[in-house]
C-alpha cells in the first residue's frame, strides 16, 4: 500500500516515530509482487479438478454409462476428496479474514496494542498491513483529542477552584466575620440562633474549600506527589469512614506534571470508585517503583464483580492512555476490586523537581 501523502495525517519524524502517540512506527511491509484473491482462488479450484481429472485418466477405474451400482461408491468417494480437499485450501486460504473479524469486533481504542499479525498474503496482506495502519491513526488520534480534552478539563477545574476560593470563599469568610461582630453585639436571647448560624456559614466555607481543592490538588503542586497520594487516602479516609492503607514509595524519579496529574486523577478516581460501588471496609493505595516503571494500586475487600466498566474506569484508561500507560481493572465476585496502573520506563522524566519528596523512608499508613 503506498505510503499516505496528505500531511495531516502523516505525524511522523525523522526517526519513524508517530509524534501523537509516541510508539515506533510500524516497519514498512516489503512490496512483493501481488497475486488477487480471485486468481488465488481460481488456482486452488483449477489444481483440485486438474487433480481429479489426471486420477479418472491415468487410473484403472472406469465409469460405465449408465452409472453401475458397484460405481457410485468411487464416484462418492472421489467428489467427497476433491471437495474436502477444495474446503481445506480455501479455508487456509481465508483464515487470515477471521482474525481480522475477530479483530475488528474486539478492538477497543482505549486498549492501544491489538494488532493482526501479517500473515496473508496479496490482497489479504495489504488489507490486514491497512488495517493495522487505520489502527495507529485513530488510537493517536484519540490520544490527541483525549488530551486537548482532559487539558480543558483541568484548565476549567482550576477556574472554578480559583472562583470558589476568591470568590464564594471570601464571601462566606466576610459573612462569618459579620455573624461574628453580630453575636458579640446581640441580645443574650438571640445569640444561640445566631451562633447556629455561624456554624452553618462555617461547615459551607469548610466544604467549599473542600470541593476547590478536590479540583485543583494545590498540595501536588505545592509538595509534589508523595504527599499528594498520602493526604488524599488521608482525607478519603476520614470522609469515607474506609481504613486507608497507604504504601507510597518515596524515592519516586522525578516525573513530569502530565504523568503526575494522570498518578493523582486515577488514585482519585479509584478511591471515589472504592467508597461508590464497593461496600469495603478496607482498602489500599499504593505506588511503588521498580527498573523505572512505576505501578500504581488501588485494591479493596468489596463485594467486587463488576460487569461492565462504567463512565469512571473509562475516564482512567483514557487518562492512561495520554501516558502510554496499561490499566487493568480485576473484580471476581465476593474478591473485591484490584486497579493497576503500569507506567512504563520510556516515559520521560523532566528535570529534578523541587516537588519531589525528600523523606528518607516509605510512608506504609493506615
Amino acid at each position: 500500500m503506498n505510503e499516505p501523502t496528505d500531511r495531516r495525517t502523516d505525524r511522523r519524524d525523522d526517526r519513524g516515530d508517530d509524534r501523537r502517540s509516541g510508539r515506533p512506527a510500524a516497519a514498512p511491509r516489503s512490496r512483493r509482487p501481488a497475486r488477487a484473491l480471485f486468481w488465488r482462488l481460481f488456482a486452488i479450484n483449477g489444481l483440485v479438478f486438474t487433480a481429479g481429472t489426471l486420477v479418472l485418466a491415468l487410473s484403472p477405474a472406469t465409469v460405465s454409462s449408465p452409472v453401475l451400482l458397484t460405481e457410485v461408491p468411487v464416484l462418492t468417494v472421489g467428489l467427497a476428496l476433491i471437495i474436502t480437499a477444495n474446503a481445506l485450501l480455501i479455508r487456509r486460504s481465508l483464515a487470515p479474514l477471521d482474525a481480522l473479524t475477530t479483530l475488528m469486533r474486539r478492538v477497543d481504542l482505549l486498549r492501544a496494542g491489538d494488532r493482526l499479525t501479517d500473515s496473508g498474503n496479496g490482497d489479504l496482506a495489504q488489507v490486514i498491513g491497512t488495517f493495522n495502519e487505520m489502527l495507529e491513526r485513530l488510537e493517536a488520534e484519540r490520544s490527541a483529542s483525549s488530551a486537548h480534552a482532559l487539558a480543558a478539563q483541568e484548565g476549567e477545574r482550576r477556574r472554578i477552584a480559583r472562583e470558589l476560593h476568591d470568590e464564594i470563599g471570601q464571601s462566606l469568610t466576610v459573612a462569618l466575620l459579620e455573624l461574628k461582630r453580630v453575636v458579640d453585639r446581640a441580645p443574650e436571647d438571640l445569640r444561640e440562633e445566631l451562633r447556629s448560624a455561624q456554624e452553618t456559614v462555617r461547615a459551607s466555607l469548610d466544604e467549599v474549600r473542600q470541593v476547590a481543592r478536590r479540583l485543583r490538588p494545590g498540595v501536588l503542586d505545592d509538595l509534589g506527589l508523595h504527599s499528594a497520594l498520602s493526604a488524599l487516602g488521608s482525607d478519603f479516609s476520614q470522609a469515607s469512614g474506609i481504613r486507608i492503607t497507604r504504601d507510597i514509595d518515596p524515592r519516586l524519579p522525578a516525573l513530569s506534571e502530565e504523568v503526575e496529574l494522570v498518578l493523582y486523577r486515577i488514585a482519585q478516581e479509584g478511591l471515589t470508585n472504592v467508597a461508590r460501588h464497593s461496600r469495603a471496609r478496607r482498602a489500599e493505595l499504593s505506588l511503588t517503583e521498580e527498573d523505572g516503571r512505576l505501578t500504581l494500586r488501588i485494591a479493596d475487600d468489596g463485594r467486587g464483580g463488576a460487569r461492565t466498566e462504567g463512565a469512571g474506569i473509562r475516564g482512567m484508561r483514557e487518562r492512561a492512555l495520554l501516558i502510554g500507560a496499561r490499566l487493568t481493572v480485576d473484580s471476581p465476585p465476593g474478591g473485591g476490586t484490584d486497579v493497576r496502573l503500569v507506567v512504563p520506563p520510556h516515559v520521560p522524566p523532566l528535570s529534578p523537581s523541587p516537588r519531589t519528596s525528600s523523606s528518607p523512608h516509605a510512608v506504609k499508613e493506615s
